[in-house]
């Protein structure tokens, strides 16, 4: 994203596109003067247009709301738990050339995600705890894109249109800003996604609000939506990526090398990935029925592991493994969540089943597992039941 108004084709639609595996990013702005009308119905191809090549701003600075209805009633510790997870009010930040800051705020304690165009900040206040890492970059700026023509954006309409159902620009107005809304279904493969949904403001073509819901639910499961804004530059102190002092930092590191002409590569493929474990890596041609497609090396903090995904589009498995620690039990808790316990053919693992998806941890030969993905609890059971 190099402006917020010249986008490319291929941004503005794959804006509407990603929303189905995140939201992140996405609800940004409010105009200043707020009213209750609808602008005039569009085609989505012409909104879309008009959307493309309105004016540039040099930055979006907005009140926020963020919804979460993801997680179980129970699963959340009292008093404690993250903005993040409980959903809650909060800023915005976003400059022309992408650099960004979203904050949450609430009595437990902030949450922060920053992103500086090199590295990238996640900060929980509660847990006084940050993840932090580096962006991966061309190497050189891109040459500019020139704005799209109408037929492009029909061409990549009928593209996204084979995998996608989309709605019209629906006329709507959001946050008090005349607004068009666009709402995306997958056709198939949709894994637990039902749909999402995505406005925009009609004269400055900037997101107002993004919402992803589940199969069969009316109410949106996530929701990130703008309650007032202001335009102008961004200070650089807004969006830096030093950690707060005090705060337990994990860098999260790709294990990227570099090529014969010096350019960054990934460590890839069961056998080059092998040679980097201290511990024999568990990675199934077939997992649940899903072919694999692919084994990564990643570094969190001190601890080297690897990602292992099956199957493809919205409904495939994601598989992280690494050495234990040693003490702990297998069962895992992402931010101190109370999860129900579950056996992996002996094993005793920790489960969070939500409305969009499953997350799996559970400990087998020395060897930490966390089974992830937009599919039922038994589809992320059986895969879990497969690692060995």
């Amino acid at each position: 994203m190099r402006r917020l108004r010249t986008a490319s084709t291929r941004r503005l639609l794959t804006i509407v596109a990603v929303l189905v595996a995140a939201v992140a990013g996405a609800g940004i702005a409010q105009a200043a003067l707020t009213t209750s009308e609808k602008p005039a119905p569009k085609p989505l191809d012409r909104a879309l247009y008009d959307a493309a090549h309105a004016q540039p701003v040099k930055g979006v600075t907005a009140r926020i709301k963020f919804t979460n209805n993801l997680l179980p009633s129970g699963s959340l510790p009292e008093n404690t738990a993250s903005p993040v997870l409980t959903g809650a009010t909060g800023r915005l930040w976003l400059a022309d050339d992408g650099k960004l800051r979203l904050e949450l705020q609430s009595s437990n304690g902030d949450a922060q995600i920053v992103a500086d165009g090199k590295r990238y900040l996640i900060y929980d206040a509660a847990s006084r705890t940050a993840v932090t890492g580096a962006l991966q970059t061309r190497g050189t700026a891109p040459a500019k894109e020139p704005k799209p023509g109408l037929g492009a954006i029909q061409t990549a309409l009928e593209r996204l249109g084979q995998a996608w159902t989309l709605s019209g620009a629906t006329p709507s107005n959001t946050a008090g800003q005349p607004s068009y809304t666009v709402r995306i279904a997958p056709k198939d493969d949709g894994g637990l996604l039902g749909a999402a949904e995505l406005a925009w403001d009609a004269a400055r073509g900037i997101p107002l609000r993004a919402a992803v819901y589940a199969q069969g639910d009316a109410n949106p499961v996530l929701e990130l939506e703008a309650t007032d804004v202001a335009y102008g530059a961004i200070p650089a102190a807004k969006v830096s990526t030093t950690p707060p002092a005090g705060a337990r930092v994990t860098e999260l590191d790709p294990v990227l090398r570099a090529d014969a002409q010096g350019k960054p590569t990934a460590i890839e493929g069961v056998d080059a990935v092998q040679r980097e474990l201290d511990f024999p890596l568990v990675a199934p041609a077939e997992l649940a029925g899903l072919p694999r497609r692919g084994v990564r090396l990643v570094k969190t903090g001190d601890r080297t592991g690897a990602i292992s995904t099956y199957g493809q589009g919205l409904g495939q498995i994601v598989v992280f493994q690494s050495k234990a620690q040693p003490g702990s039990k297998g069962t895992l808790a992402p931010a101190g969540l109370t999860l129900p316990q579950v056996n992996i053919d002996g094993a005793t693992g920790s489960e969070l089943a939500t409305a969009l998806g499953t997350f799996l941890t559970f400990q087998r030969g020395g060897i930490q597992y966390v089974v992830v993905g937009s599919v039922p609890p038994i589809a992320a059971e059986n895969a879990a039941r497969g690692l060995k």
